[in-house]
């Protein structure tokens, strides 16, 4: 299977810093050097777009604007970019999630892809009038998913389960085609339920025996359902064309960072309920030495931003070996970014792509 890259649309805003506002869920965090308005995000679509990149991701939480609509205020501006839109299941119904879905898929051509965030963050929960506990959450999750899949099928369902009550739950016409739901979450509560309704299921960064690991647990649980999955990691990128450059880039990245400010983000991201997070934050323990944990994978990001907090770091050549490592235990699909997200998308773009081409991993020749 060939590797499948996509880039990230930083809704939370931008700059040449790493912002710390992403999932933080206690203040608003470093102010964005670039605002999130819609021409910014615009032109990392078209960079996306020109680049090669089948996708982007557009995140979701009260500390960036909504994935929904800021997306489809970028179908227009694109014309083959797919949109993976990060969405909450406990704060809207499974039937106007299924209705979102078939009218993006329509106005869009068919360019909508779903990532389904469950939710670690009991305060960032309750934000959103979600007072379930962590296990509870998934357990919704799996209904609801079971529930929109059902309304996808075009006939009226009638539901009545432990989480959702519907009665003839219906829409004018189904997806076409449906949307590759992704789904993220490392908990003994979320695997199951991932084999069970994902297409893809992604992981953070972590090191290659971890993320080994995890594709080998979420594989049989899948097969026991009779279903296959496809895989997928999330990861930031600091590619240059030399790896003393990338290097000091990433010391650059760290030198900024305030003390306080990781202490402040460590102490939050420790009290996450996501076992994800707690993994990133094991990797470093809020130490800002011995960051590279695996060769070429960098967790320097992660000291201030919640979520996905490594980095694959060194010359174009090397960044494309590790995807070639990832890509040998089954990650077909990679989600990646950088600070700032416009010029490290042609960094990645302009250096690592060509180089995956040129080992046959691309399904065809960037033009």
């Amino acid at each position: 299977m060939s590797v499948t890259l996509h880039w990230f649309l930083p809704t939370a805003g931008d700059g040449r810093t790493v912002l710390d506002r992403f999932h933080n869920a206690t203040d608003s965090g470093t102010p964005a050097h670039r605002p999130p308005d819609i021409d910014y995000l615009a032109q990392i679509a078209h960079a996306a777009e020109k680049l090669g990149f089948t996708g982007v991701l557009t995140p979701t939480g009260t500390w960036c604007e909504d994935a929904w609509l800021t997306t489809a205020a970028l179908i227009r501006e694109t014309r083959r970019l797919k949109f993976l839109v990060a969405f909450r299941p406990g704060v809207l119904s499974p039937t106007l999630a299924a209705q979102l879905a078939a009218t993006y898929q329509r106005i869009s051509g068919g360019r909508l892809l779903l990532n389904v965030v469950t939710g670690g963050d009991t305060v960032e929960q309750r934000r959103f009038g979600d007072w379930l506990g962590h296990d509870e959450r998934y357990a919704r999750t799996d209904e609801f998913l079971a529930l929109v899949r059902a309304i996808w099928d075009g006939k009226p369902v009638d539901h009545e389960g432990a989480y959702y009550r519907t009665e003839g739950a219906t829409l004018l016409a189904p997806p076409d085609p449906l949307p590759t739901v992704y789904f993220g979450g490392s908990s003994e509560a979320a695997l199951p339920v991932a084999a069970r309704r994902a297409d893809v299921y992604l992981t953070w960064g972590e090191p290659p025996a971890a993320v080994a690991e995890k594709i080998g647990r979420v594989r049989e649980l899948a097969a026991a359902q009779g279903r296959e999955l496809r895989f997928g990691i999330r990861l930031h990128t600091i590619t240059r064309d030399s790896a003393k450059d990338a290097w000091a880039e990433a010391r650059r990245l760290l030198d900024a960072l305030d003390p306080a400010a990781v202490a402040k983000a460590q102490q939050h991201l420790s009290a996450s309920q996501s076992v994800g997070q707690q993994r990133m934050v094991a990797l470093h323990n809020g130490n800002r030495d011995g960051l590279e944990i695996a060769p070429n994978l960098w967790a320097g990001i992660g000291l201030v931003r919640g979520g996905a907090g490594t980095a694959l770091v060194g010359s174009h050549r090397e960044v494309a070996d590790r995807i070639e490592e990832y890509h040998a235990l089954g990650v077909s699909e990679f989600i990646l970014s950088g600070y700032p997200h416009l010029e490290e998308a042609y960094w990645f773009g302009e250096g690592v792509r060509s180089e995956l081409a040129a080992r046959g991993l691309l399904a065809q020749e960037w033009d």
